[in-house]
């Protein structure tokens, strides 16, 4: 009975000891990260080369036609204003004064030309009386013939009177025309952005050539579209109407549906090394323009193509030569494989051939060491997380 027990005593040391040797010569296992392949949307995307802007949807850039001094400044930075609504206007009486004047004698003239009308009327009339007398030889032929002179001549004295009359109406349109050149009236509803210029400043609209700072910059803000710089190779793949996707900075990593609205028909060659063509993008849903501030800058996805439901993995997964790891979790090892990907982007990579749903595939493909059948475990962290 003793023997028998010491005999299990020296089996389970034994058996202790082969553990903790087999445990310290064999192998550390590698700590990877995995994520499984998976059904879901692959995306082939262009995106801008540098951040775009959003902008609103009608912008100006006002001044005064002609120059002059500031003398009433009827809104303020920030004011929503109204189409035709007063914003600013020049130094104008003298030119008030000459529309009083040219008013006036524009009333007389009228006046004159009215007098000449009626004059003309009553010799016309008394010529037609004389000659119904003449007829019947009640007065001689000379008095008709003044009387016909005379009506003539009223005649001519009324159209040089209304000629008169419409030249001073014509004056004073010309006044009021240079008199609105001192006006600035807002051409659209919108809000006011800057005003350049203070009360008995002088303000010179731009010569040809050198730019200026305007009076004031008006943004109709009931609208808002994107344009984004999108490189040169990219540019010749993108159409009118293609979805898009819009992320801006003060909306962190919100998403906002747009389409393309227009392709510039050039390209800018701002930057020698990097020539970008210009995209305009619109909204797709009216209500995401609430809130918005122009001047947003932002990083736009045109989607070129789409497949819907097909095999992915995360593209950081692919190697060069289209390799990938697979998790064998009944061997606790790595199995190489080529794939035959799909459509791309770097986000997903769609996967035709070479992998199931629901395998597991590696992540931290950068690890030293790593290759066709390394003994591996999962990382704990990133299990949780899963």
């Amino acid at each position: 009975m003793f023997r028998h027990r010491i005999f299990w005593i020296i089996l389970f040391v034994l058996l202790g000891l082969g553990t903790l040797l087999w445990y310290r010569l064999s192998p550390e296992k590698m700590e990877v990260i995995v994520a499984p392949v998976e059904q879901g949307t692959v995306e082939k995307v262009v995106a801008n080369t540098r951040a775009g802007t959003l902008k609103a949807f009608r912008q100006a850039h006002l001044s005064p036609a002609i120059g002059g001094q500031l003398s009433v400044l009827a809104v303020q930075k920030g004011d929503q204003v109204q189409q035709g609504q007063l914003l600013l206007e020049l130094w104008n009486k003298d030119l008030l004064a000459e529309k009083e004047l040219a008013a006036s004698e524009a009333r007389t003239a009228q006046a004159q030309a009215e007098s000449a009308r009626v004059q003309a009327e009553n010799s016309s009339r008394e010529a037609k009386r004389l000659q119904h007398l003449f007829q019947i030889n009640a007065i001689a032929e000379e008095t008709i013939d003044k009387a016909k002179s005379l009506a003539e001549a009223q005649r001519y004295t009324y159209q040089a009177a209304l000629a008169a009359a419409e030249t001073s109406l014509a004056r004073l349109n010309v006044i009021s025309t240079q008199l609105e050149r001192t006006r600035l009236l807002a051409p659209f509803p919108g809000i006011i952005a800057e005003i350049h210029g203070e009360l008995n400043e002088y303000i010179t609209p731009s010569p040809p050539g050198i730019a200026t700072l305007p009076a004031i910059e008006l943004l109709d803000t009931s609208s808002f579209y994107i344009t984004a710089p999108i490189d040169e190779v990219d540019a010749a793949k993108v159409q009118v109407g293609a979805k898009a996707r819009i992320t801006m900075d003060a909306f962190g990593d919100k998403h906002f549906a747009a389409r393309v609205r227009r392709i510039a028909p050039y390209v800018l060659d701002l930057e020698k090394q990097a020539r970008t063509v210009e995209v305009e993008l619109e909204f797709t849903d009216p209500q995401d323009t609430k809130n918005l501030l122009a001047g947003y800058s932002v990083d736009a996805e045109i989607i070129l193509e789409e497949r819907s439901n097909t095999l992915r993995i995360p593209t950081q997964a692919l190697l060069p030569g289209n390799r990938v790891y697979v998790y064998q979790p009944q061997k606790g090892r790595l199995e190489e494989r080529i794939i035959r990907p799909g459509l791309s982007n770097w986000d997903r990579t769609e996967v035709i051939e070479g992998l199931q749903s629901g395998e597991l595939i590696v992540l931290s493909i950068d690890q030293p060491g790593l290759k066709d059948g390394t003994p591996v475990r999962i990382s704990q962290e990133e299990s949780t997380k899963k």
